[in-house]
């Protein structure tokens, strides 16, 4: 049984994969570059999501405007860690979330189709006090994953959902410290 809250990503010795989804404007240098570059804007939140079909959904498959690009960010653990570590949930204390340079929230994960399932993925908010050092210190490479999200959307339209998820990205449970699980109310 999947637990109710679980970071669920794309992960190895050298960090974990996060997707997020843009216009080409940014999507673009961003690739070129391997990491965040103007026209991405370091004056606001950017938020990371671990799970693939969590961004599917957000994004309509890479068909809502200005988000028809889906990127794969792979940052290192300490970066990861670092940004959970000073994660405060948005269900804190609104003075709390004003102070944060962090915001965290659990939705509920979603299936090939879009349904919502009965467990909660995560997203993490990383805010002006830290972007300098996502942008800068944390990031290992950006690949761009559009092509392999039209693919998957197609096979999911046709109804060939087994085919589609095998073209999913890997996604295996991420192991925090008890403390820091609990932090994020995984406890």
């Amino acid at each position: 049984m999947t637990p109710l809250r679980e970071i669920r990503a794309d992960h190895d010795a050298t960090g974990i994969v996060l997707y997020q989804a843009y216009a080409p404007a940014i999507a673009d240098p961003a690739v070129a570059a391997g990491r965040f570059v103007a026209p991405f804007s370091r004056g606001r939140m950017t938020w990371l999501k671990p799970s693939f079909r969590w961004l599917m959904h957000r994004s309509n498959w890479a068909r809502k405007p200005g988000q028809e690009r889906v990127l794969a960010v792979r940052i290192t653990h300490e970066g990861w860690r670092r940004a959970l570590g000073s994660a405060v949930l948005t269900t804190a204390h609104p003075a709390a979330l004003a102070r944060a340079a962090v915001h965290l929230q659990w939705d509920p994960e979603r299936s090939l189709s879009g349904a919502a399932l009965n467990h909660y993925s995560i997203q993490v908010g990383v805010g002006r006090a830290l972007i300098d050092a996502l942008a800068d210190d944390w990031t290992v490479s950006i690949t761009d994953l559009t092509p392999r999200v039209r693919r998957i959307a197609a096979l999911v339209r046709s109804g060939r959902t087994a085919q589609a998820a095998r073209l999913l990205p890997p996604e295996r449970p991420y192991p925090l410290e008890p403390q820091l699980a609990r932090q994020l109310g995984m406890g």
